[in-house]
């Protein structure tokens, strides 16, 4: 069995990969971003061994700022009880500067993101205007449906913040210069934003350094986690500063290798027995049959008698259904049959009234 080694960064080859970028970095500026003061994003880019099965999100506090000053930070608040949208955001400045928060420039209570933020346009230029936004924890939840789905596919998803802490400007002042890693459960890779391209070569592998760490202790994932882990830019190409060591592999395979010569040697054993069992049915002698049941006699074939044919019915033709059968003579004694009158010989029957003779 190997033993369980931490996974080190080496900060000398760190370090030189931060130099190589921000050299690349210098090279590819134009003069009007250097007159404008633009800086580019560095960032680290984990790629885990194994998908995690639930989504994570981590705060990486970091010991040098990775935000440049130029950067505005907008803050959404909740309405305060009898006080219009003026007076609550007159309230909300107020606290902040007792607090000692002076890198906020704007603030926006929620009535006012209902009502003056709802049209499109309105929400893509707030959007254009501010880097950072962050939110009372109050109001957190109820601002996806006011702000919409650009906020959350360009990572620009308020922070939420408790403005009732006694540390305000300390817990903000970590909100904005810290930065957060998403893990998903739809893939191995994530990305987080550790240092900008102004700071110096040893301001970004501390960060780098501190988000290792971080990383590394707050996973909620079992055995080794980091595979790869790479520094790049938007446009540079990603460096490899850390590739994790195999020997865990091993470890990893052990199981299965002893699944796999259990379930050989139990074949084995079956085999065994079954070339046994067939040896020792070969060796026995086989018993003799009786002669009765030799000479048995072959049944003889005898023709099968067919059922003769039914005559067929003679179906009455349409004259003998026609013709009306003879009355039958009255049997019954007392009754009296009536006597039809029957023609006589040489007398004509006449029709109509009888003539009735008058007397002389």
């Amino acid at each position: 069995m190997a033993e369980k080694t931490e996974p080190k960064l080496d900060r000398a080859q760190v370090k030189k990969a931060v130099q190589a970028l921000q050299a690349f970095l210098k090279s590819t500026t134009t003069g009007d971003s250097l007159f404008l003061d633009k800086t580019h994003q560095i960032k680290l880019l984990f790629t885990l061994w194994k998908i995690p099965k639930k989504a994570q999100t981590i705060r990486i506090p970091l010991p040098h700022g990775q935000r440049a000053e130029t950067e505005e930070v907008c803050l959404f608040t909740k309405d305060e009880p009898k006080m219009t949208s003026e007076q609550s955001q007159r309230f909300y400045k107020k606290l902040l500067q007792e607090r000692g928060v002076k890198n906020i420039p704007e603030i926006i209570p929620y009535k006012v993101l209902k009502t003056e933020y709802k049209p499109h346009e309105a929400k893509r230029r707030l959007l254009k205007n501010f880097d950072v936004f962050l939110s009372d924890d109050r109001v957190r939840r109820l601002l996806p449906s006011h702000l919409g789905k650009h906020f959350y596919e360009v990572k620009k998803a308020p922070l939420s913040v408790n403005l009732r802490s006694k540390h305000l400007a300390r817990d903000i002042e970590r909100l904005i210069q810290g930065t957060n890693l998403k893990v998903t459960n739809k893939g191995s890779c994530c990305m987080a934003r550790i240092a900008h391209s102004g700071m110096t070569a040893d301001e970004v592998t501390d960060n780098i350094e501190a988000a290792f760490e971080t990383v590394l202790a707050k996973l909620r994932m079992k055995g080794p986690v980091l595979k790869v882990i790479h520094l790049k830019s938007e446009t540079s190409v990603a460096l490899p500063i850390y590739t994790s060591d195999l020997s865990h592999l091993s470890v990893l395979g052990a199981p299965r290798d002893k699944k796999a010569a259990d379930k050989k040697s139990k074949d084995k054993t079956t085999n065994q027995k079954k070339v046994g069992k067939t040896a020792e049915e070969n060796i026995k002698p086989k018993k003799k049959k009786p002669k009765e049941e030799e000479e048995e006699e072959i049944p003889q074939l005898v023709p099968i008698e067919t059922p003769a044919k039914k005559p067929k019915l003679q179906k009455p033709s349409k004259k003998q259904k026609l013709q009306k059968a003879p009355k039958p003579a009255a049997t019954k004694r007392g009754v009296k049959t009536q006597n039809k009158p029957t023609k006589k010989a040489g007398k004509k029957v006449t029709k109509g009234k009888r003539k009735v003779l008058k007397a002389k």
